[in-house]
């Protein structure tokens, strides 16, 4: 018998938790929608080492965004490990219930 026993019908994830998917969602939509908000910023002042506030405020996202999709990547990634070890967890426990070999 194989050690996983894994059929095409067993599932590979367990249940999920909404909220690393919604904070996930969240810092996703703040990435993309507020630099996009172009009233907010177009204007000439406050200068930054003589750049206008225009082109200053669109190059500080860029770390943001990175920061932001990182931080959301990294949520998703450990709630999607979260959810395989659950699974694997299970199998496990029903091959030591069944007093199968491992």
């Amino acid at each position: 018998m194989s050690a996983a026993n894994v059929t095409h019908d067993s599932p590979t994830r367990g249940p999920a938790k909404p909220m690393p998917y919604v904070i996930s969602g969240i810092l996703l939509a703040a990435a993309i929608i507020l630099p996009l908000l172009v009233p907010l910023y177009a204007k000439a002042g406050p200068h930054l080492f003589g750049f206008p506030f225009f082109y200053w405020y669109q190059m500080m996202w860029v770390p943001i965004c990175a920061i932001l999709i990182g931080a959301s990547y990294w949520l998703v990634t450990a709630e999607d490990k979260r959810r395989r070890a659950a699974v694997n967890q299970a199998v496990r426990g029903k091959h030591d219930a069944g007093g199968e070999a491992k």
